[in-house]
């Protein structure tokens, strides 16, 4: 009996693989003959779990069901859980943190010492700076879910400058840059695309009607987000040479500062962009490795006095 539970219990991990599996298949991994597997499928679909076949080709698959399974995970994927749930309590997601901290107690409380070990290594290594923009959890799942269903989305959204409007969007994908959550959406009214920030909208219910799929206005989202928030709002658009390689000014500069584009293996491009000469003069002097400015002219003009200005100053 202890030998039947225990190769349902290794069934039930196989099946929760994102694949079909062939029934000889699962006999040479549990090292039983095809008929064995039938009749533990069998017990598992009496147990309440939804195991599906393919008519014909005899493979099996986990289907959703009424009531969640045991998850049985590898060694690295409870690591993997266990450092998520733990990011997420202290992430970007308001009001899960909580909830995630309930989860994670419940999967510490079981794992084995030594993926437990794991785990406190790299809580005791590992520090949260706190602070930073949240998103409502309902926000976030309303919008991801008109996006699945290609709804019209509408919304209040709020401006940089305070003021709420109603917009009506084609909503495509949501773009998270480690700070803020973004969504790329099809402007209705404005006849374009546009980035919005989640933690600035408030969707309207019902949600519109269905919307056929535009192409994408780039393949690379995620650059096309960092492009839009990094340069594009602002009246100074910048372009500038970092001498230092492209991974080390990945680490410096976050992707909602600039887009970097890699020359070779020691420099790159920044694109970036601010409605103040002053902040970006003063941002690109903190760099603390070597530099030159392309444009726009006026930043450039404006480094010069300032440097004529800091030389008389040090005299």
């Amino acid at each position: 009996m202890a030998e039947t539970s225990a190769r349902l219990l290794r069934l039930l991990a196989l099946l929760q693989t994102p694949r079909e599996w062939s029934g000889t298949e699962l006999a040479r991994n549990l090292d039983v003959d095809v008929r064995t597997v039938r009749r533990d499928i069998q017990k598992l679909r009496d147990l309440g779990y939804p195991v599906h076949a393919t008519a014909g080709a005899a493979g099996y698959r986990l289907g959703a069901g009424t009531r969640l399974p045991p998850l049985l995970l590898d060694d690295e994927e409870a690591v993997a859980v266990a450092v998520g749930l733990r990011t997420a309590a202290s992430g970007s997601i308001t009001g899960i943190e909580e909830i995630s901290l309930r989860a994670l107690a419940k999967l510490e409380q079981v794992l084995p010492s030594r993926v437990r070990q794991r785990v406190d290594l790299l809580r005791s290594v590992t520090v949260a700076v706190p602070g930073g923009i949240t998103v409502d959890p309902d926000v976030l799942t309303a919008v991801a879910a008109a996006c699945r269903d290609q709804h019209r989305l509408r919304f209040d959204y709020t401006r940089q400058d305070a003021v709420s409007t109603l917009r009506v969007a084609e909503p495509y994908r949501l773009v998270h840059t480690g700070r803020r959550w973004y969504l790329v959406g099809w402007d209705v009214d404005r006849q374009d695309w546009r980035t919005y920030r989640v933690d600035r909208m408030r969707p309207r219910v019902p949600t519109g009607p269905r919307f056929s799929p535009r192409p994408l206005p780039d393949e690379d989202l995620a650059a096309y987000v960092t492009r839009g928030v990094s340069t594009a709002p602002y009246r100074c658009r910048a372009r500038i040479t970092l001498h230092v390689p492209p991974a080390e000014a990945a680490e410096r500069i976050p992707p909602t500062i600039g887009a970097l584009e890699a020359v070779d293996e020691t420099s790159c491009v920044l694109h970036t962009g601010s409605n103040s000469l002053d902040e970006l003069a003063l941002y690109v002097g903190r760099f603390g490795f070597r530099f030159r400015v392309h444009e726009p002219p006026e930043l450039i003009a404006h480094l010069r006095e300032l440097a004529g200005r800091l030389a008389a100053a040090a005299e």
